[in-house]
């Protein structure tokens, strides 16, 4: 994707483009600063810099789109679009993203999901899922607000970093039902910046 200046709700500016290989520094730094429980739910353990390594140069080998938001040359946003890309799954893409404290409740965690929904319509995905724990309450309903319901749950089938049993909710959207979702949305903000 083309680096994209975007103005966010209170007016700073944040730079949205694609993870690079250069970035494993700013990525890893990124994930040291967030609060302990925001990385409580995370699949990869991000304190292990190897792992962030990992994560950025397994890009190549499996078909994954990682894009990220950068304030002051500093990472806020981290966001991944991943699909299985054969099989009786290619049809459907996974999306997952974590927006840093300080950046939360300002459009930009919205403004990510539209350029990872974009990648999946350009790989002509027809449906998205998200995967996360049952605590994640508050993602569960920002997902919800876009149109995805919980389609699965798996009582105590994954742990978190802590080693604890959490149930795991799969939440499925259309595509075609999420692209109306974000029109509805960029449209309320676009008159919100216009007042």
């Amino acid at each position: 994707m083309e680096k994209k200046k975007v103005k966010l709700k209170d007016g700073s500016e944040v730079i949205i483009r694609d993870l690079t290989k250069d970035d494993i520094e700013k990525s890893f730094e990124f994930f040291q600063k967030l609060p302990e429980e925001d990385r409580a739910y995370l699949r990869v353990d991000v304190t292990k810099r190897e792992n962030v390594e990992r994560r950025i140069l397994a890009m190549e080998f499996i078909k994954v789109r990682r894009i990220v938001a950068l304030a002051n040359n500093e990472i806020v946003a981290d966001g991944a679009f991943e699909m299985e890309g054969h099989g009786w799954k290619e049809h459907v893409g996974e999306i997952r993203l974590i927006v840093a404290r300080p950046y939360q409740r300002k459009g930009l965690g919205m403004m990510m999901a539209r350029e990872l929904f974009a990648i999946a319509a350009k790989e002509r995905v027809e449906e998205i899922v998200v995967k996360m724990m049952r605590p994640q309450v508050a993602a569960q309903g920002i997902f919800r607000k876009l149109g995805f319901h919980e389609e699965i749950l798996l009582p105590e089938y994954v742990k978190d970093m802590k080693g604890h049993r959490q149930d795991m909710i799969i939440m499925r959207c259309d595509l075609e039902a999420l692209w109306r979702e974000l029109e509805h949305y960029i449209a309320a903000f676009d008159w919100w910046k216009a007042r």
